[in-house]
């Protein structure tokens, strides 16, 4: 038993790192298929909104099937749905196939997502101890894979569709090779007074609710860096374009470094004090790079606020996936579905405001969603089973 947790937990890494490095590849590739569809900046933004709504409707309809048929089952298949739409970006040749592209190649990356996602909470479940965190950094070493490679292949003069269609093979072989490692689906035992077929249509409990909406706020925070954070210091604080390519550097290797670290600080303090003190001291960091007026500050303020955030997300779906074992993928994926949502719209939500207010002063937003999260961590407190109160109460 032992050695099957263990080969789960390794075939778990090899999902999440494949999925990090799937999305990187699209990213590093995005000025050379956008020169083939012959669509300017402004078009692709709007193209951008299938890849988000595809990843959110993936996500959302593979809970329920992550449920039912078992992550070994679904977590294979979508990284090979995820693995093959990755190369169909490469193939578009004008505005609508690379809208239709992108749909597909979200509606994959929210399939693998929300899956891999259920089976990590299957793998936490196995060692009775926090390892979720390290899963999240996997994906984040996909994504410096893929930049490497990235590189590399675009240093050889390979077209996008070459590149991509050599990523989706491997990647199908990653997701088949893997497949057989992960762990078989669980077996429960329902209460006397709750069949399999009744909890199938209870709704959503409050408590997934709120941990998404928490969920939305801590990743709008993580877009909020991803798309503002190089524009900061290149307009605020009037950084050379290298220098301001750094905060962003900073951010996600302080994130990616978090993340490995996470867990042992989770078993040490519990995922109320990771969520409660992570997201203080991310409000503390960015407050310190938005009203720095030195640009060294300003990158250690980003630095911060990466390293603050960086296990708070994973304490959210993980609490999400333990709160019902019959219903993970399905509370996972309303977790993962508003957090996503909320990366998607931290950056459009900025935008607008700087037409009030100074880019900097903008970043209070973000701040507030972190003290908001911060107060909120109890949330994370697995409360005990009802049918175990009313029998104390009996008693």
């Amino acid at each position: 038993m032992e050695q099957d947790l263990r080969a789960g937990r390794l075939a778990t890494f090899a999902y999440f790192t494949l999925n990090g490095f799937l999305m990187g590849m699209w990213v590093v590739h995005i000025p050379g298929i956008e020169h083939r569809a012959g669509i300017g900046h402004a078009v692709l933004g709007w193209l951008l909104l299938l890849l988000g709504a595809g990843a959110f409707a993936g996500m959302q309809a593979v809970g329920p099937l992550t449920d039912r048929f078992g992550a070994r089952t679904v977590v294979p298949l979508s990284a090979a749905l995820c693995s093959a739409a990755v190369v169909l970006p490469g193939l578009a040749a004008n505005v609508w196939t690379l809208g239709a592209a992108l749909l597909v190649l979200g509606v994959g990356n929210g399939c693998l997502d929300v899956s891999m996602n259920a089976h990590a909470v299957q793998i936490e479940r196995g060692y009775r101890r926090p390892v979720m965190s390290a899963f999240h950094a996997a994906f984040s070493i996909g994504g410096v894979l893929a930049a490497l490679a990235g590189a590399r292949t675009l240093s050889l003069g390979w077209s996008p569709a070459a590149t991509l269609g050599v990523v989706a093979l491997g990647g199908l072989v990653v997701a088949a090779l893997a497949a057989p490692a992960l762990l078989r689906r669980e077996v429960t035992h329902p209460s006397d007074d709750a069949t399999p077929a009744t909890k199938t249509r209870q709704r959503t409990p409050r408590r997934i609710w709120m941990l998404a909406a928490l969920a939305l706020m801590i990743m709008l925070c993580e877009g909020v860096a991803n798309d503002w954070s190089t524009l900061h210091l290149r307009q605020v604080l009037d950084a050379s374009a290298a220098t301001a390519a750094l905060a962003y550097g900073a951010f996600a290797t302080a994130m990616t470094v978090g993340r490995l670290l996470a867990d042992r600080a989770t078993a040490r303090l519990g995922p109320v004090a990771v969520l409660r003190y992570g997201a203080s001291v991310a409000a503390l960091g960015l407050t310190a790079a938005a009203l720095s007026p030195w640009i060294p500050l300003a990158l250690v303020g980003w630095a911060v606020f990466g390293a603050g955030l960086s296990g708070c997300v994973p304490q959210l779906l993980s609490a999400a996936g333990h709160s019902d074992q019959d219903a993970a993928g399905v509370n996972v994926s309303r977790v993962a579905g508003l957090g996503y949502l909320g990366m998607l719209a931290g950056p459009a939500v900025i935008g607008p405001l700087t037409h009030v207010l100074p880019l900097n002063l903008t970043f209070l937003l973000p701040v507030a969603c972190c003290v908001i999260a911060a107060c909120l961590a109890g949330i994370l407190r697995q409360p005990h089973p009802a049918p175990a109160r009313l029998e104390a109460e009996a008693v």
